[in-house]
């Protein structure tokens, strides 16, 4: 994958490109739905579809795929979701406008006894609504894009989900109601809270983006505030369709900061801590990083020092707080590309060197473990693409190379009402 002589445009395009193929290779074209992962027999995961439909613009742009056949894959997976069952049944594809978080790729019912899930509708939805903000040309096709998108979008009822006062709730199964957890304290939902505010038909009240921000866990790295959250996705995923920089809610405007300046930190953090290396792992260091929600080895096992280390299998790793057990992302560090580009691609660049089996079919899997004995220097490896990590690099590399998501999204009035309601303002706004 890494051939020394290949400038950074190159590279990145191989990698853009080979990412992108995912939502060709891992769907289904009668009704769009993507899977969640590269694995045989994988449900189709919301929010990946969500991504899909976002960064096929992107496969247009770069001569990829042609608009017209990008056009008629949006519009099936439109057609789907405006056609689905939406009640109570335990296999349907969703309930009151929101969508279960798995589904059958075939039949787009419910799997894997999955919750009805706020975020991950809200990753569907931004997907829409990308795809209606970028087909604006006036055909038949195109037009219906954006009016379904429309009907989709006004019939979520977002307020059902707050069920009372407070934050909204993480989700909602058919026999047992909404889960015991709220969307408090930063996190990936910032999309979410947007577009439950911005909502023609069901809006939720500010009161309950502040219910959000009031638990924020703020603390000092480098005497200068940091809204800590230790995976690394979390400070990526709202990103890729919003541009936070220069723009501030009451909650960042407090510490002086942005959400995207943030962002920066947090990727300081997690370079410190890959140098500093408090669990003594291998392959740590300033362009080996990449903590976050991923995959890792299953049982408890010795590494290569001959310590015996707990796994737990899936895990919200993060720095500086942990848990850490090894695990890395490949991928994150380049995802990181439009908010630390020397950083990203020079970490691009060691990992794909020193750890070339992080590709396959030319894009990267879900994770490594060096520090676990193996037959080649990437120890442990989850050797399946994701498909959340795949969109989330198409659309970071885009932005970051023609601001493409970020320029269309500023013009978008859902964007901008859904912030406004928020209390963000300067900037573009």
């Amino acid at each position: 994958m890494l051939l020394k002589n290949d400038t950074d445009m190159v590279l990145l395009d191989r990698l853009q490109k080979a990412a992108f193929s995912y939502f060709l290779e891992f769907s289904n074209p009668d009704n769009g739905l993507i899977a969640d992962t590269s694995l045989a027999g994988a449900p189709s995961s919301i929010a990946a579809t969500g991504f899909g439909l976002s960064v096929y613009p992107v496969g247009v742009e770069r001569g990829w795929m042609s608009r017209q056949d990008a056009a008629a894959r949006t519009l099936a997976t439109l057609r789907f979701f405006t056609q689905a069952p939406q009640n109570r049944d335990k296999d349907a594809t969703g309930y009151k406008g929101l969508y279960y978080h798995f589904l059958d790729m075939k039949t787009g019912q419910r799997t894997w006894r999955s919750e009805l899930s706020l975020i991950d509708s809200a990753l569907l939805i931004a997907g829409m609504l990308t795809a209606a903000a970028y087909f604006d040309q006036d055909d038949a096709v195109e037009a219906e894009i954006r009016s379904s998108t429309a009907m989709l979008y006004a019939r979520v009822n977002w307020a059902w989900a707050l069920d009372g006062k407070g934050a909204l709730w993480l989700g909602w199964k058919p026999r047992t109601g909404f889960l015991p957890y709220r969307w408090e304290s930063y996190s990936e939902a910032i999309i979410l809270y947007v577009l439950a505010l911005a909502s023609p038909s069901y809006p939720i009240g500010k009161e309950s983006y502040d219910a959000f921000a009031a638990k924020f866990d703020w603390m000092t790295v480098k005497d200068k505030p940091f809204l800590y959250a230790g995976p690394l996705f979390i400070h990526l995923f709202s990103h890729a369709w919003i541009d936070f920089r220069g723009i501030r809610d009451a909650a960042v405007a407090a510490h002086d900061t942005d959400y995207f300046e943030n962002t920066r930190r947090a990727i300081a953090v997690q370079r410190t801590y890959a140098v500093d290396n408090p669990g003594g792992f291998a392959g740590y260091g300033a362009d080996t990083w990449g903590l976050t929600s991923c995959d890792g080895p299953q049982r408890p096992r010795r590494l290569q020092d001959g310590r015996r280390q707990q796994f737990a299998g899936y895990a919200a790793r993060g720095a500086p707080l942990g848990p850490d057990d090894g695990t890395l992302a490949p991928w994150a560090p380049l995802a990181c590309l439009p908010f630390e580009p020397k950083a990203a691609m020079a970490a691009t660049r060691h990992i794909l060197s020193s750890y070339p089996g992080v590709i396959e079919a030319g894009r990267f899997v879900g994770s490594f473990n060096p520090s676990v004995p193996g037959r080649t220097p990437e120890g442990w490896l989850n050797d399946r693409s994701v498909g959340l990590d795949q969109g989330l690099l198409v659309m970071m590399i885009e932005n970051h190379r023609s601001g493409l998501f970020w320029d269309m999204l500023r013009q978008s009035p859902v964007i901008r009402r859904g912030l406004g309601r928020a209390g963000f303002s300067g900037g573009w706004l």
